[in-house]
């Protein structure tokens, strides 16, 4: 298991919060029959949050990778398993 920060965590779960409200927010506005624009807006707001979400989570487990090498292995997690994660997400 690759070490990640408490403080990383948290910064990720609160934009995860984030999101969950946008995606709230775009089923209001579906409710609400906002303009398709619009809603098309916020949905791709909020895939762009998401991805940040994961950018900064495969980040995070790059520089553990990169801080101690042999245990990342140990674990699992190369920098050839991370560089994976990161494409799923490109």
């Amino acid at each position: 298991m690759i070490e990640i920060p408490d403080e990383t965590i948290e910064n990720l779960q609160v934009r995860l919060r984030r999101i969950s409200g946008q995606i709230l927010g775009i089923e209001k506005m579906l409710s609400d029959g906002r303009d398709c624009s619009d809603v098309v807006n916020q949905i791709a707001a909020a895939r762009k949050a998401l991805d940040q979400v994961g950018f900064k989570l495969v980040a995070a487990g790059l520089r553990s990778c990169l801080s101690d090498p042999v245990k990342a292995q140990e674990s699992g997690y190369d920098i050839t398993q991370l560089e994976k994660m990161f494409g799923r997400l490109a």
